[in-house]
């Protein structure tokens, strides 16, 4: 069952609405003056999978920014590897 429910309206009365959400599956546009710009819908099990990719590729992203990073700050002449050898050796 979808309804409709203004941003004040939802603010104002958030966890009665998510516990409907929850617990009757009841789905919400959310309008902004008069226009709809968001759903508030039930968790369903597909979404697990779609919110769990969406964060491996953030995390990935965040990973690859940071050996960025550190590849335009790197000084020594030998590589990391390099260095690691060195210390494990002595």
């Amino acid at each position: 069952m979808t309804k409709t429910i203004g941003i004040r309206d939802l603010k104002n009365d958030t966890s009665r609405i998510v516990q409907a959400v929850r617990e009757e599956a009841v789905e919400y546009v959310v309008t902004m003056r008069g226009e709809p710009v968001a759903v508030l819908r039930p968790w369903k099990a597909e979404d697990v999978d779609l919110y769990r990719m969406a964060s491996i590729d953030d995390e990935i992203e965040e990973m690859k920014v940071l050996a960025q990073d550190i590849a335009a700050a790197w000084k020594s002449p030998k590589s990391g590897v390099e260095l690691i050898e060195e210390q494990r050796r002595g």
